[in-house]
């Protein structure tokens, strides 16, 4: 590991290697679409679950595993008034459940027509925040484990970022019987949650380029196979930097940046556009096509009131209290390296706003009816007879030829169910 950021250091090839094989893996998990990534996940999803049951039963018999659940269990009723620690629960939030990502998005539209997908939602919210309960309890024993064998608070164990599971945790391993066996599981544990979230980011990576430039592209790579192959590609050369010996500051630096600044920023558009521009009484309308009734007044009010007011306030408090991303408790970042955090992070911001200053120019009318018709469903603009030409190419970008459409996925979701 070097000194920071600005000395990168050799490769490390070890790390070169285990990069290789995780975009291998990803590959042949997603290469056929959801006919191989559903299966996948059977196994991905559930293992880990077995591997935490296991840590925690040994992890609570070691000495001061105690102190280190407590410590866990035991809220500090002040840290409710730091901006900064609900900026990060959201982004926790929204990173564990995916939401902001498409991935839910992507992997929600093969569900059957009808599928109750509130039912579902709460579901998944709930097993989230069960899961990252015992998490906690697994991790936090260890480190209550390593503050009795270094004789120090528990709270100077404890760190934050990447640190805690690639430096805190494996040296609680080194210290306990059969140590390669608990570091194995504990690894291969990651491994299958990184997996999960991985194939799940690529997999909308590929149905947006295939939804797009689905044409063009497969008269270049022949098969979608390919573009999948193109993808992970990519994505494995942009992973390089992160395995040299600075690699740990570049992630952190990625980390700080996509994760909380541009997640933030994507997640308040993305609710102004569904639940104001899109609107409650269309989704509700929706929603009783699916399922044969309207959702009930608590959903209506968060769709309406509480997610927008929520996400405008964390934006604005995350901006009002922004902090410069850092590594552990002393490295700051010099300025050159935040420079290229922005650039990173508006990668996926700066697309919005040129989006939206694209559809005014290219609409036709006033500014006022360019205005409304860029925030009307294109449903709505073809039931109204629309002729121009923005929109007739709009609803053909709506049923894409080339990707999985609705019709396919119901198709593929009857054919998994048989």
């Amino acid at each position: 590991m070097s000194s920071g950021i600005e000395q990168p250091g050799n490769m490390q090839w070890n790390l070169f290697g285990l990069l290789i094989l995780s975009w291998i893996i990803v590959y042949f998990c997603i290469f056929k679409g959801v006919k191989s990534s559903g299966k996948v996940v059977y196994f991905t999803a559930i293992f880990p679950y077995i591997i935490l049951m296991i840590l925690l039963i040994n992890n609570v018999q070691l000495p001061g595993a105690k102190d280190g659940i407590l410590f866990f269990l035991t809220p500090d009723w002040s840290k409710l008034l730091d901006v900064q620690v609900w900026v990060n629960a959201a982004a926790q939030i929204f990173n564990s459940l995916g939401i902001g990502f498409g991935s839910m998005i992507s992997m929600a539209s093969y569900n059957k027509f009808n599928n109750n997908i509130l039912r579902d939602t709460f579901i998944v919210a709930v097993i989230n925040s069960v899961t990252s309960i015992f998490a906690g309890l697994v991790i936090f024993s260890a480190i209550g484990y390593m503050s009795h064998l270094h004789n120090l608070p528990v709270e100077d164990i404890a760190t934050d970022g990447p640190g805690l599971v690639f430096v805190v945790y494996p040296e609680a391993f080194v210290t306990m019987p059969i140590a390669p066996m608990w570091a194995s599981l504990f690894f291969f544990m990651l491994l299958c949650l990184g997996v999960d979230s991985q194939f799940a980011m690529v997999e909308v990576m590929v149905v947006s380029l295939m939804d797009n430039w689905g044409t063009s592209l497969l008269q270049f790579f022949r098969r979608k196979e390919l573009v999948v192959l193109a993808v992970c590609c990519v994505a494995f050369l942009l992973g390089i930097p992160n395995v040299t010996q600075g690699g740990i500051y570049f992630f952190q630096l990625m980390d700080h940046y996509t994760a909380v600044v541009s997640l933030m920023f994507l997640a308040f558009f993305e609710v102004l556009a569904v639940c104001w521009f899109y609107g409650v009484r269309r989704l509700s309308a929706n929603y009783k096509e699916m399922l044969g009734t309207e959702p009930n007044f608590f959903f209506k009010l968060c769709w309406w009131v509480v997610s927008p007011l929520l996400v405008t306030v964390i934006l604005v408090s995350s901006i009002v209290r922004y902090s410069p991303a850092r590594y552990g408790q002393t490295y700051k970042y010099p300025p050159w390296a935040e420079g290229l955090g922005w650039i990173i992070s508006l990668c996926s911001i700066i697309w919005i706003p040129l989006a939206a200053v694209h559809t005014l120019y290219t609409s036709k009318g006033s500014f006022i009816q360019r205005l409304r018709s860029s925030i009307t469903p294109i449903g709505e603009m073809a039931a109204a007879g629309s002729k121009e030409p923005a929109i007739k190419l709009k609803l053909e970008m709506y049923e894409p030829p080339c990707s999985i459409s609705f019709t396919d996925n119901m198709k593929l979701a009857e054919e998994s169910n048989m």
